[in-house]
């Protein structure tokens, strides 16, 4: 993407930006590093454990941190720790932790209710939040990562549906509440993605024929196909977009299958 980097930057748009991605070592998060590292960005990485994230932030030579996206300290702490490395303003965020449970409601614990609202409601929330509290003057891009299942029925997606619709509210009105600072709030709404997190559906023929059968474009998602879509909402170049839910699902949520 094309950055801005001197002062005469126009309106709307933003210098380099220093970037904290949440997720990062997942296969979403993964890709939009790689993505966006080629730029010039400077970007923060993180997730909660370093397995996957250290081998990536030594590839890209990118600082980054742990944490556990559902605790609101860690959250507020690791952001800040984030700001202060990327200069002391933070310019885009990419909110890229998530969970998959295909469960009927009659079927769901409350457990798994509760771990399916923390990991993809409350810790967008807290991550938001905290985003919120040390953008650039400037003005800023917070993307989100909600699903296709909240803009559509699918059985069995009750809890999973039920978090990202209510994420997709709280995009719009984090929209609405910092428009006035020119920081704007996206999401993307991916179909089924092969990633890690999907293996259980992707590594399996069956489920994952029946999966490429409900996306009118007849395959599932790459993790470089929801990258794209954040990057694209990330660039400043994108500075009348806000409050807006991309579909990247290989028409899912609006086409009928074949």
């Amino acid at each position: 993407m094309t950055l801005p980097t001197t002062p005469d930057a126009v309106p709307g748009e933003l210098p380099t930006p220093g970037c904290l991605i949440w997720g990062a070592g997942g296969g979403i998060g993964q890709a939009v590093a790689r993505r966006l590292h080629p730029s010039g960005a400077a970007l923060f990485l993180t997730a909660r454990t370093p397995t996957r994230l250290q081998p990536l932030a030594e590839e890209l030579g990118a600082p980054w941190g742990c944490a556990n996206a559902c605790n609101s300290q860690e959250v507020d702490a690791l952001t800040e720790r984030a700001t202060a490395a990327l200069g002391g303003a933070l310019t885009g965020m990419a909110f890229c932790v998530g969970s998959i449970l295909l469960k009927p409601a009659i079927a769901t614990t409350d457990a798994e209710w509760e771990q399916t609202l923390a990991l993809n409601l409350t810790a967008a929330f807290y991550a938001t939040r905290a985003a919120l509290r040390v953008m650039s003057p400037r003005g800023g891009s917070i993307v989100l990562v909600s699903s296709a299942a909240a803009r559509i029925g699918l059985a069995s997606h009750e809890a999973i549906a039920a978090a990202k619709a209510g994420l997709e509210g709280l995009v719009r009105a984090a929209a609405a509440s910092n428009a006035r600072r020119n920081i704007r709030v996206n999401a993307v709404a991916p179909g089924l993605v092969e990633t890690p997190l999907s293996a259980a559906i992707t590594g399996r023929e069956t489920s994952l024929s029946y999966s490429r059968s409900l996306h009118a474009l007849g395959r599932i998602g790459q993790p470089g196909d929801v990258a794209s879509a954040i990057a694209w909402l990330l660039d400043p170049a994108q500075s009348w977009v806000t409050g807006q839910v991309l579909g990247v699902d290989g028409g899912l949520a609006a086409v009928l299958a074949r």
